[in-house]
C-alpha cells in the first residue's frame, strides 16, 4: 500500500481522522442515550405526577392490599384494578422516594384519575376505608350474632356467646374479616371495661362478682332508655337488694317467656304469677343470668349508683319514670299515671271516631 493510501485509510466520514471520527460517534451515541433517558424520565414523571386512569365505574376504584404483600404484588394489584398505568414505574417511584418500605395493607378507595403520586401517598399514610358495625345497647347475644350475619362485608360464622358477654359499641371492621374474630373483639372489650369498673365500684354494693354486676346492668338497660335515668334506676335495684325486697322487674319476666325477643303485647296477670327463674316478682335477688347485653352507661350505673332512699319507680307515659321512696307514694304515682294513660287512650279513640 502506498503512503497516500495509508493516509486515506486513517480517515473516515468525509476525510476526518479516525480518532476524531470515533469521538464524534461516541458523543453522538451519548447524546442519543441522554435524549432517550430524558424522554423516559419525562414520560415517567408524567405518569407519576399526572392524572391517572379513569375509574371503570362509580367514580372510584376499591383495591384490597393484603397483609404481607410485597411491592411487586402491590404494584400488580393496582395496575390490574386500573388505578395506575405502570407497575414498573410505581415500583421505581416508591424505591426512589423511600415509600416502598412504608406501604400499608388494607382496603383503599381511589378516586377516578388519581395521580400515582397521590395513590402512593394514600397507601403510605394508610388511609384505608373504614367500615363500622354498630351493636345497639340491650340486644341479646343471639340478636348481636344476627347483626353480624346480616353484614355482607364479613365472612364466616359466629357462635352465639353467653348472654351479657358483649359490649354494645360501634366497631371498625375490615372487609372479609371473620365474624367470629369480630365477636371476640366485642367480648374482649366488655371484659376490659368490666375489670376497670369492678375495680372502681362503690364499696357497699350487694354484688359478689362482676357477673352479678352484668346481670343487674342488663336489667337497668331494659328498664329505661333515658341515659340520665340509668344511675337512678340502678340505685333503686341496689336499695331493694340491700333490703331484701324482690326486684319486680317486668323485663325479666319477658326474658323468661321469650328469651329476650319482644313480647309484642303487655304482660298478662297470669304471666306475672307464673314461675320462671327470671321472674323477679317471684324469686329473691338477681335472676340466674343477664337478660341482654348492657351498654357502657348501664354497667357504670350498676357499679357506681348514687346513694338514694328510693325503692320504686313507674313509667310516666312520657318516656321516663316517676320515683318513690315509700310504697304509699308509689301507689299514688301508679294510680295517677295509669289514669293519665286511660285518658290518653280515651282521647285517641275519640279522635279516631271523628
Amino acid at each position: 500500500m502506498s503512503q497516500k493510501d495509508a493516509k486515506r485509510g486513517s480517515r473516515r466520514g468525509g476525510g476526518l481522522p479516525l480518532p476524531r471520527f470515533l469521538a464524534i460517534m461516541s458523543l453522538s451515541a451519548f447524546a442519543t442515550l441522554a435524549a432517550v433517558v430524558a424522554l423516559v424520565a419525562l414520560i415517567g414523571g408524567w405518569i407519576y405526577a399526572g392524572a391517572g386512569p379513569a375509574a371503570r365505574q362509580d367514580g372510584s376504584t376499591t383495591v384490597i392490599l393484603r397483609q404481607g404483600a410485597g411491592l411487586p404484588e402491590i404494584a400488580a394489584s393496582l395496575a390490574r384494578a386500573g388505578v395506575i398505568r405502570s407497575g414498573a414505574i410505581f415500583i421505581a417511584a416508591t424505591q426512589i422516594n423511600g415509600a416502598g418500605r412504608h406501604l400499608k395493607a388494607g382496603e383503599y378507595e381511589f378516586p377516578s384519575r388519581a395521580s400515582m403520586a397521590a395513590v402512593i401517598d394514600e397507601i403510605r399514610r394508610g388511609e384505608v376505608v373504614h367500615h363500622m358495625v354498630t351493636i345497639p345497647e340491650g340486644l341479646t347475644s343471639e340478636q348481636v350474632v344476627d347483626v353480624l350475619m346480616a353484614n355482607d362485608l364479613l365472612s364466616g360464622a359466629a357462635p352465639v356467646p353467653a348472654e351479657g358477654s358483649i359490649l354494645p359499641e360501634t366497631y371498625e371492621v375490615r372487609r372479609g374479616e371473620d365474624r367470629a374474630e369480630v365477636l371476640q373483639r366485642m367480648m374482649d372489650a366488655r371484659d376490659t371495661l368490666l375489670r376497670t369498673l369492678w375495680a372502681q365500684r362503690r364499696p357497699d354494693l350487694p354484688l359478689q362478682t362482676p357477673e352479678q354486676a352484668v346481670i343487674l346492668a342488663s336489667i337497668v338497660e331494659k328498664e329505661t332508655g333515658l341515659p340520665e335515668e340509668r344511675p337512678r334506676v340502678a340505685a333503686v335495684f341496689i336499695n331493694r337488694l340491700q333490703k331484701g325486697i324482690r326486684l319486680g322487674s317486668d323485663p325479666t319476666i319477658i326474658y323468661g317467656l321469650t328469651g329476650g325477643k319482644p313480647l309484642g303485647r303487655g304482660i298478662r296477670q297470669s304471666e306475672l304469677t307464673a314461675y320462671t327463674p327470671y321472674n323477679t316478682y317471684l324469686i329473691d335477688g338477681l335472676p340466674p343470668g343477664p337478660i341482654c347485653n348492657p351498654g357502657r352507661a348501664s354497667l357504670a350505673a350498676a357499679l357506681d349508683p348514687p346513694h338514694t332512699d328510693e325503692l320504686y319507680f313507674v313509667a310516666s307515659g312520657t318516656g321516663g319514670h316517676v320515683f318513690a321512696s315509700t310504697l304509699e307514694q308509689h301507689q299514688r304515682n301508679v294510680e295517677h299515671w295509669r289514669g293519665v294513660e286511660r285518658q290518653a287512650k280515651v282521647a285517641a279513640v275519640a279522635g279516631v271516631r271523628r
